[in-house]
């Protein structure tokens, strides 16, 4: 109930001062085990495109940020540290679980925000978990929330979600399968940035 109430409260904000425009809902896939990929350039990313998923989203999110209080507030709307720099096992396994429950776990391949507003190279293991359960992949891209590097007063932001990437069936999941899937991942979410359908 929180969680709804405060997408349907942000969702509104965001529409009226960042004049959020919101393309390929369509995409999303209604059910089952999904990890939304994203490009990362702002603070506003997450909550944004959570606010303009059609489901709710559970984050990874660099434990710095769970202060107290906020950390309390960010747990409620799904989200959950991970230590950057080592390999979290708590944080995989809890990314793991939210997947194997069906629900949707949301990731930033890169795994930091882009000064620029270039997208970068993903990371090393990006679709591991994803790997685990065979999740079907979203990419998905955010244009406009960088609004202090863009100097705009009222900025235009836009959410795209692309078309599901699925692991093939039967296919052994191994390094090599993801760095594919990983490569045609981040190729889609080029295209969606660069506004190609």
């Amino acid at each position: 109930m929180f969680y709804a109430i405060v997408k349907f409260i942000g969702l509104n904000l965001f529409r009226i001062f960042l004049r959020l425009e919101i393309e390929g809902q369509e995409n999303i896939p209604k059910e089952g085990p999904l990890m939304l990929a994203c490009n990362h350039i702002s603070l506003l990313d997450p909550p944004v495109v959570g606010a303009a998923c059609t489901r709710n989203v559970h984050w990874m999110a660099k434990e710095e940020l769970f202060v107290p209080v906020l950390g309390t507030i960010y747990k409620w709307l799904g989200a959950f540290p991970v230590k950057r720099g080592t390999a979290d096992r708590a944080a995989l396994k809890h990314g793991i679980d939210i997947m194997k429950n069906n629900e949707v776990l949301a990731i930033f391949p890169e795994g930091t925000r882009s000064k620029t507003g270039a997208l970068g190279k993903a990371a090393p293991g990006a679709l591991m978990m994803a790997g685990q359960v065979r999740a079907t992949i979203l990419p998905a891209c955010v244009i406009g929330t960088d609004i202090k590097r863009q100097g705009k007063l009222w900025p235009k932001v836009i959410v795209r979600f692309g078309k599901p990437i699925e692991f093939p069936k039967d296919s052994f999941v191994d390094k090599a399968l993801l760095t594919k899937l990983t490569e045609e991942m981040m190729q889609e979410i080029a295209k969606l940035q660069a506004g190609e359908k």
